[in-house]
């Protein structure tokens, strides 16, 4: 395929969709308009016979607004120690599961205290020449996130700071609270010191701001244009795959907690289970030195699917491509693939930015223009050597091929029956002279 081709068509459909269609906050009518404009690519260019576009309902605003509520609590924890060690502790349990809840399992709890919107999702899929035999989604988000702006002032260790010295402050007030209880003479004047604490407990207020949404170029509008351009490229070359349908999965909402991609889930449940399916998440294709298979996801608590990472890794090192393995780590967030592997289907995430946090991660320096051009071709290359050779050897239903080896292990035992059978008439008839 001609991959310099697609990278050009990618900026360009990019630079298109962010400079005409303008914010694309999760279950915005940004949103929607976008999908509604990949349905027409896919359906116009892509060869897609079968193109749905489909609405959800969700309370977006709840993902990033619980920190809100998490810094109360934790602000609480800090001044109600001096009242009630018992408010202290109550307030900084909470605090904390409101924490673990949203971000690190990303379970909203407080979404009915958030208004309810419509997000919107795209699935299409590229028909085989054959029989049907085994399914690859290409998967992207096509919402954008609202801007980190202390990542966009000061870089990625300053924006986590507050976060990792709240969250120590929090365990802080829970032990001197404690001691505090069971007499410690000294725990009033380690809550006096625990003061110091209270600026990044505000400052978790500013983690994100809700006014302005960033273009999203690289996070993640590079990730849908993977899926999109390959189909393209197959449409514009006249290339039909024998047993393998492609198809891509375009979720909204993946920046409110992976929404789209767990809606999705929940109204295909029992869709795509007639052949062997899988999905790879994209997410983030920013920096050929960091194009990584993800083993792990959501900040390290959900486990992708083994072979599906094995695989894409052989594919890569055969296209030539630079690509590790590695995992999103605690406090790393999560990409779609987390919702999918959970929803019950085989899946993978691959990124490429480093989970350090790149400087223009959430924030208003995600523009067509700082596309790299060069992480986008490694992808392309990757993605297009893993389909060949998935259609190839049909990686994906190996189970499925069991039974004809069994059938053929039979054919021989059968055949070496006969072969016996025939050896004992012919000794039968042997003369007795002889």
């Amino acid at each position: 395929m001609e991959v310099r081709d697609s990278v050009s068509y990618i900026i360009q459909e990019i630079t298109h969709i962010c400079r005409k269609i303008g914010r694309r906050s999760p279950g915005s009518a940004g949103e929607k308009a976008v999908a509604e404009y990949f349905a027409g690519l896919l359906e116009k260019d892509c060869g897609c016979a079968d193109v749905q576009v489909e609405s959800f309902r969700e309370h977006p605003d709840a993902f990033y607004g619980y920190f809100y509520f998490s810094a109360f609590c934790d602000i609480l924890c800090c001044l109600t120690f001096f009242v009630s060690p018992w408010l202290s502790i109550l307030f900084g349990l909470l605090g904390l599961l409101l924490f673990i809840f949203h971000f690190v399992l990303y379970r909203p709890v407080l979404d009915p205290f958030f208004p309810e919107r419509e997000g919107t999702n795209v699935t299409a899929v590229r028909p085989c020449s054959g029989e049907v035999k085994q399914r690859i989604f290409l998967n992207g988000h096509t919402d954008a996130a609202w801007e980190f702006p202390l990542n966009y002032l000061f870089g990625g260790i300053v924006f986590e700071l507050p976060g990792l010295l709240a969250t120590v402050g929090v365990f802080y007030y829970l032990f001197v609270s404690v001691c505090a209880l069971f007499g410690a003479a000294w725990a009033e004047s380690a809550g006096r010191w625990g003061l110091l604490f209270l600026p990044f407990f505000v400052l978790l207020t500013i983690t994100y701001n809700p006014l302005r949404v960033v273009d999203g170029a690289n996070d993640n509008l590079s990730g849908c244009m993977i899926g999109v351009a390959l189909l393209r490229q197959m449409e514009k070359n006249g290339i039909t795959l024998e047993n393998t349908e492609v198809g891509v999965i375009l979720t909204g909402s993946e920046e409110a907690g992976l929404k789209g991609a767990k809606a999705w889930c929940e109204a295909h449940k029992d869709d795509y289970n007639d052949v062997p399916t899988c999905i790879i998440a994209y997410d983030s294709i920013y920096n050929p030195r960091e194009l990584m298979v993800n083993r792990r996801d959501l900040n390290n608590t959900v486990d992708s699917d083994e072979d599906l990472c094995d695989y894409f890794l052989l594919a890569a090192e055969d296209a030539g491509v630079p690509c590790k393995a590695g995992k999103v780590p605690l406090f790393g967030g999560s990409t779609d693939s987390a919702a999918f592997t959970q929803g019950g289907f085989r899946s993978m995430g691959i990124t490429g930015l480093s989970h350090l946090l790149e400087r223009f991660y959430h924030t208003r320096l995600d523009t067509p223009e700082n596309l790299n051009p060069t992480a986008l071709e490694n992808c392309l290359k990757a993605t297009e050597e893993f389909i060949r050779q998935a259609d190839m050897s049909l990686c994906l239903c190996g189970e499925e091929e069991e039974p004809e080896e069994e059938e053929t292990e039979v054919v021989e035992e059968e055949s070496v029956s006969v072969e016996t059978e025939t050896e004992v008439v012919e000794e039968e008839n042997v003369p007795d002279g002889e």
